[in-house]
């Protein structure tokens, strides 16, 4: 059962104690949102911009590559359901952090690796994640997801809230975006939501 989202006027942020909060950027915000929705312990997931210089970032000017601001989600989750780990997990497994500014045929700075920090703890268990995977010899190339502070998030417009959900036939959904889905079905069967 899906959860209903945020309005995208909110502003971001734990809504109850049992709630915390992360920001990650894996290249379209569609395909990370749709993989992100279906995980227990999940509330909710906004698809918005972050990291950038823009006061007043939207879809056009961020696909500019101009603002700075790179496509991100962020997940309201409950840590007592899931960890950060886990969430760092499904993140790396999910799309390719060994590409810079890049993700298949997405190109740009709006569409680089990123996870952005609220506290050093989150910060150090990241850097830990990635020199574990760095060391795995998982990837024939070096993780270049940048760790960046979380700076002011601005939520994309509605019409790209839920894109996949609403949107399933649209072509770059049955393109990519069913793709990372059913990865994530496949690697993750144990942490989905329950139908």
């Amino acid at each position: 059962m899906l959860t209903p989202q945020r309005s995208v006027a909110e502003e971001p942020a734990p809504k109850k104690a049992s709630e915390a909060v992360v920001t990650l950027a894996g290249g379209c915000f569609w395909c990370t949102e749709a993989v992100f929705e279906r995980i227990e312990g999940v509330n909710d997931v906004v698809s918005g911009y972050i990291g950038g210089t823009d006061p007043k970032p939207n879809y056009e000017k961020v696909c500019s590559g101009r603002t700075g601001h790179a496509e991100a989600v962020e997940i309201y989750y409950d840590p007592s359901k899931r960890t950060y780990d886990e969430l760092l997990k499904i993140f790396f497994k999910t799309h390719d952090p060994t590409t810079l500014n890049k993700q298949g045929h997405d190109e740009g700075t709006q569409y680089r690796s990123a996870i952005f920090y609220r506290s050093e703890a989150e910060k150090k268990a990241a850097e830990k994640y990635i020199e574990k995977l760095n060391e795995s010899g998982d990837y024939s190339n070096p993780v270049v997801t940048t760790l960046e502070p979380a700076t002011k998030f601005f939520p994309a417009e509605e019409y790209h809230q839920d894109y996949y959900r609403r949107n399933p036939n649209a072509g770059y959904c049955q393109a990519v975006v069913r793709n990372k889905v059913r990865k994530t079905n496949r690697e993750f069967s144990d942490l989905l939501k329950k139908p």
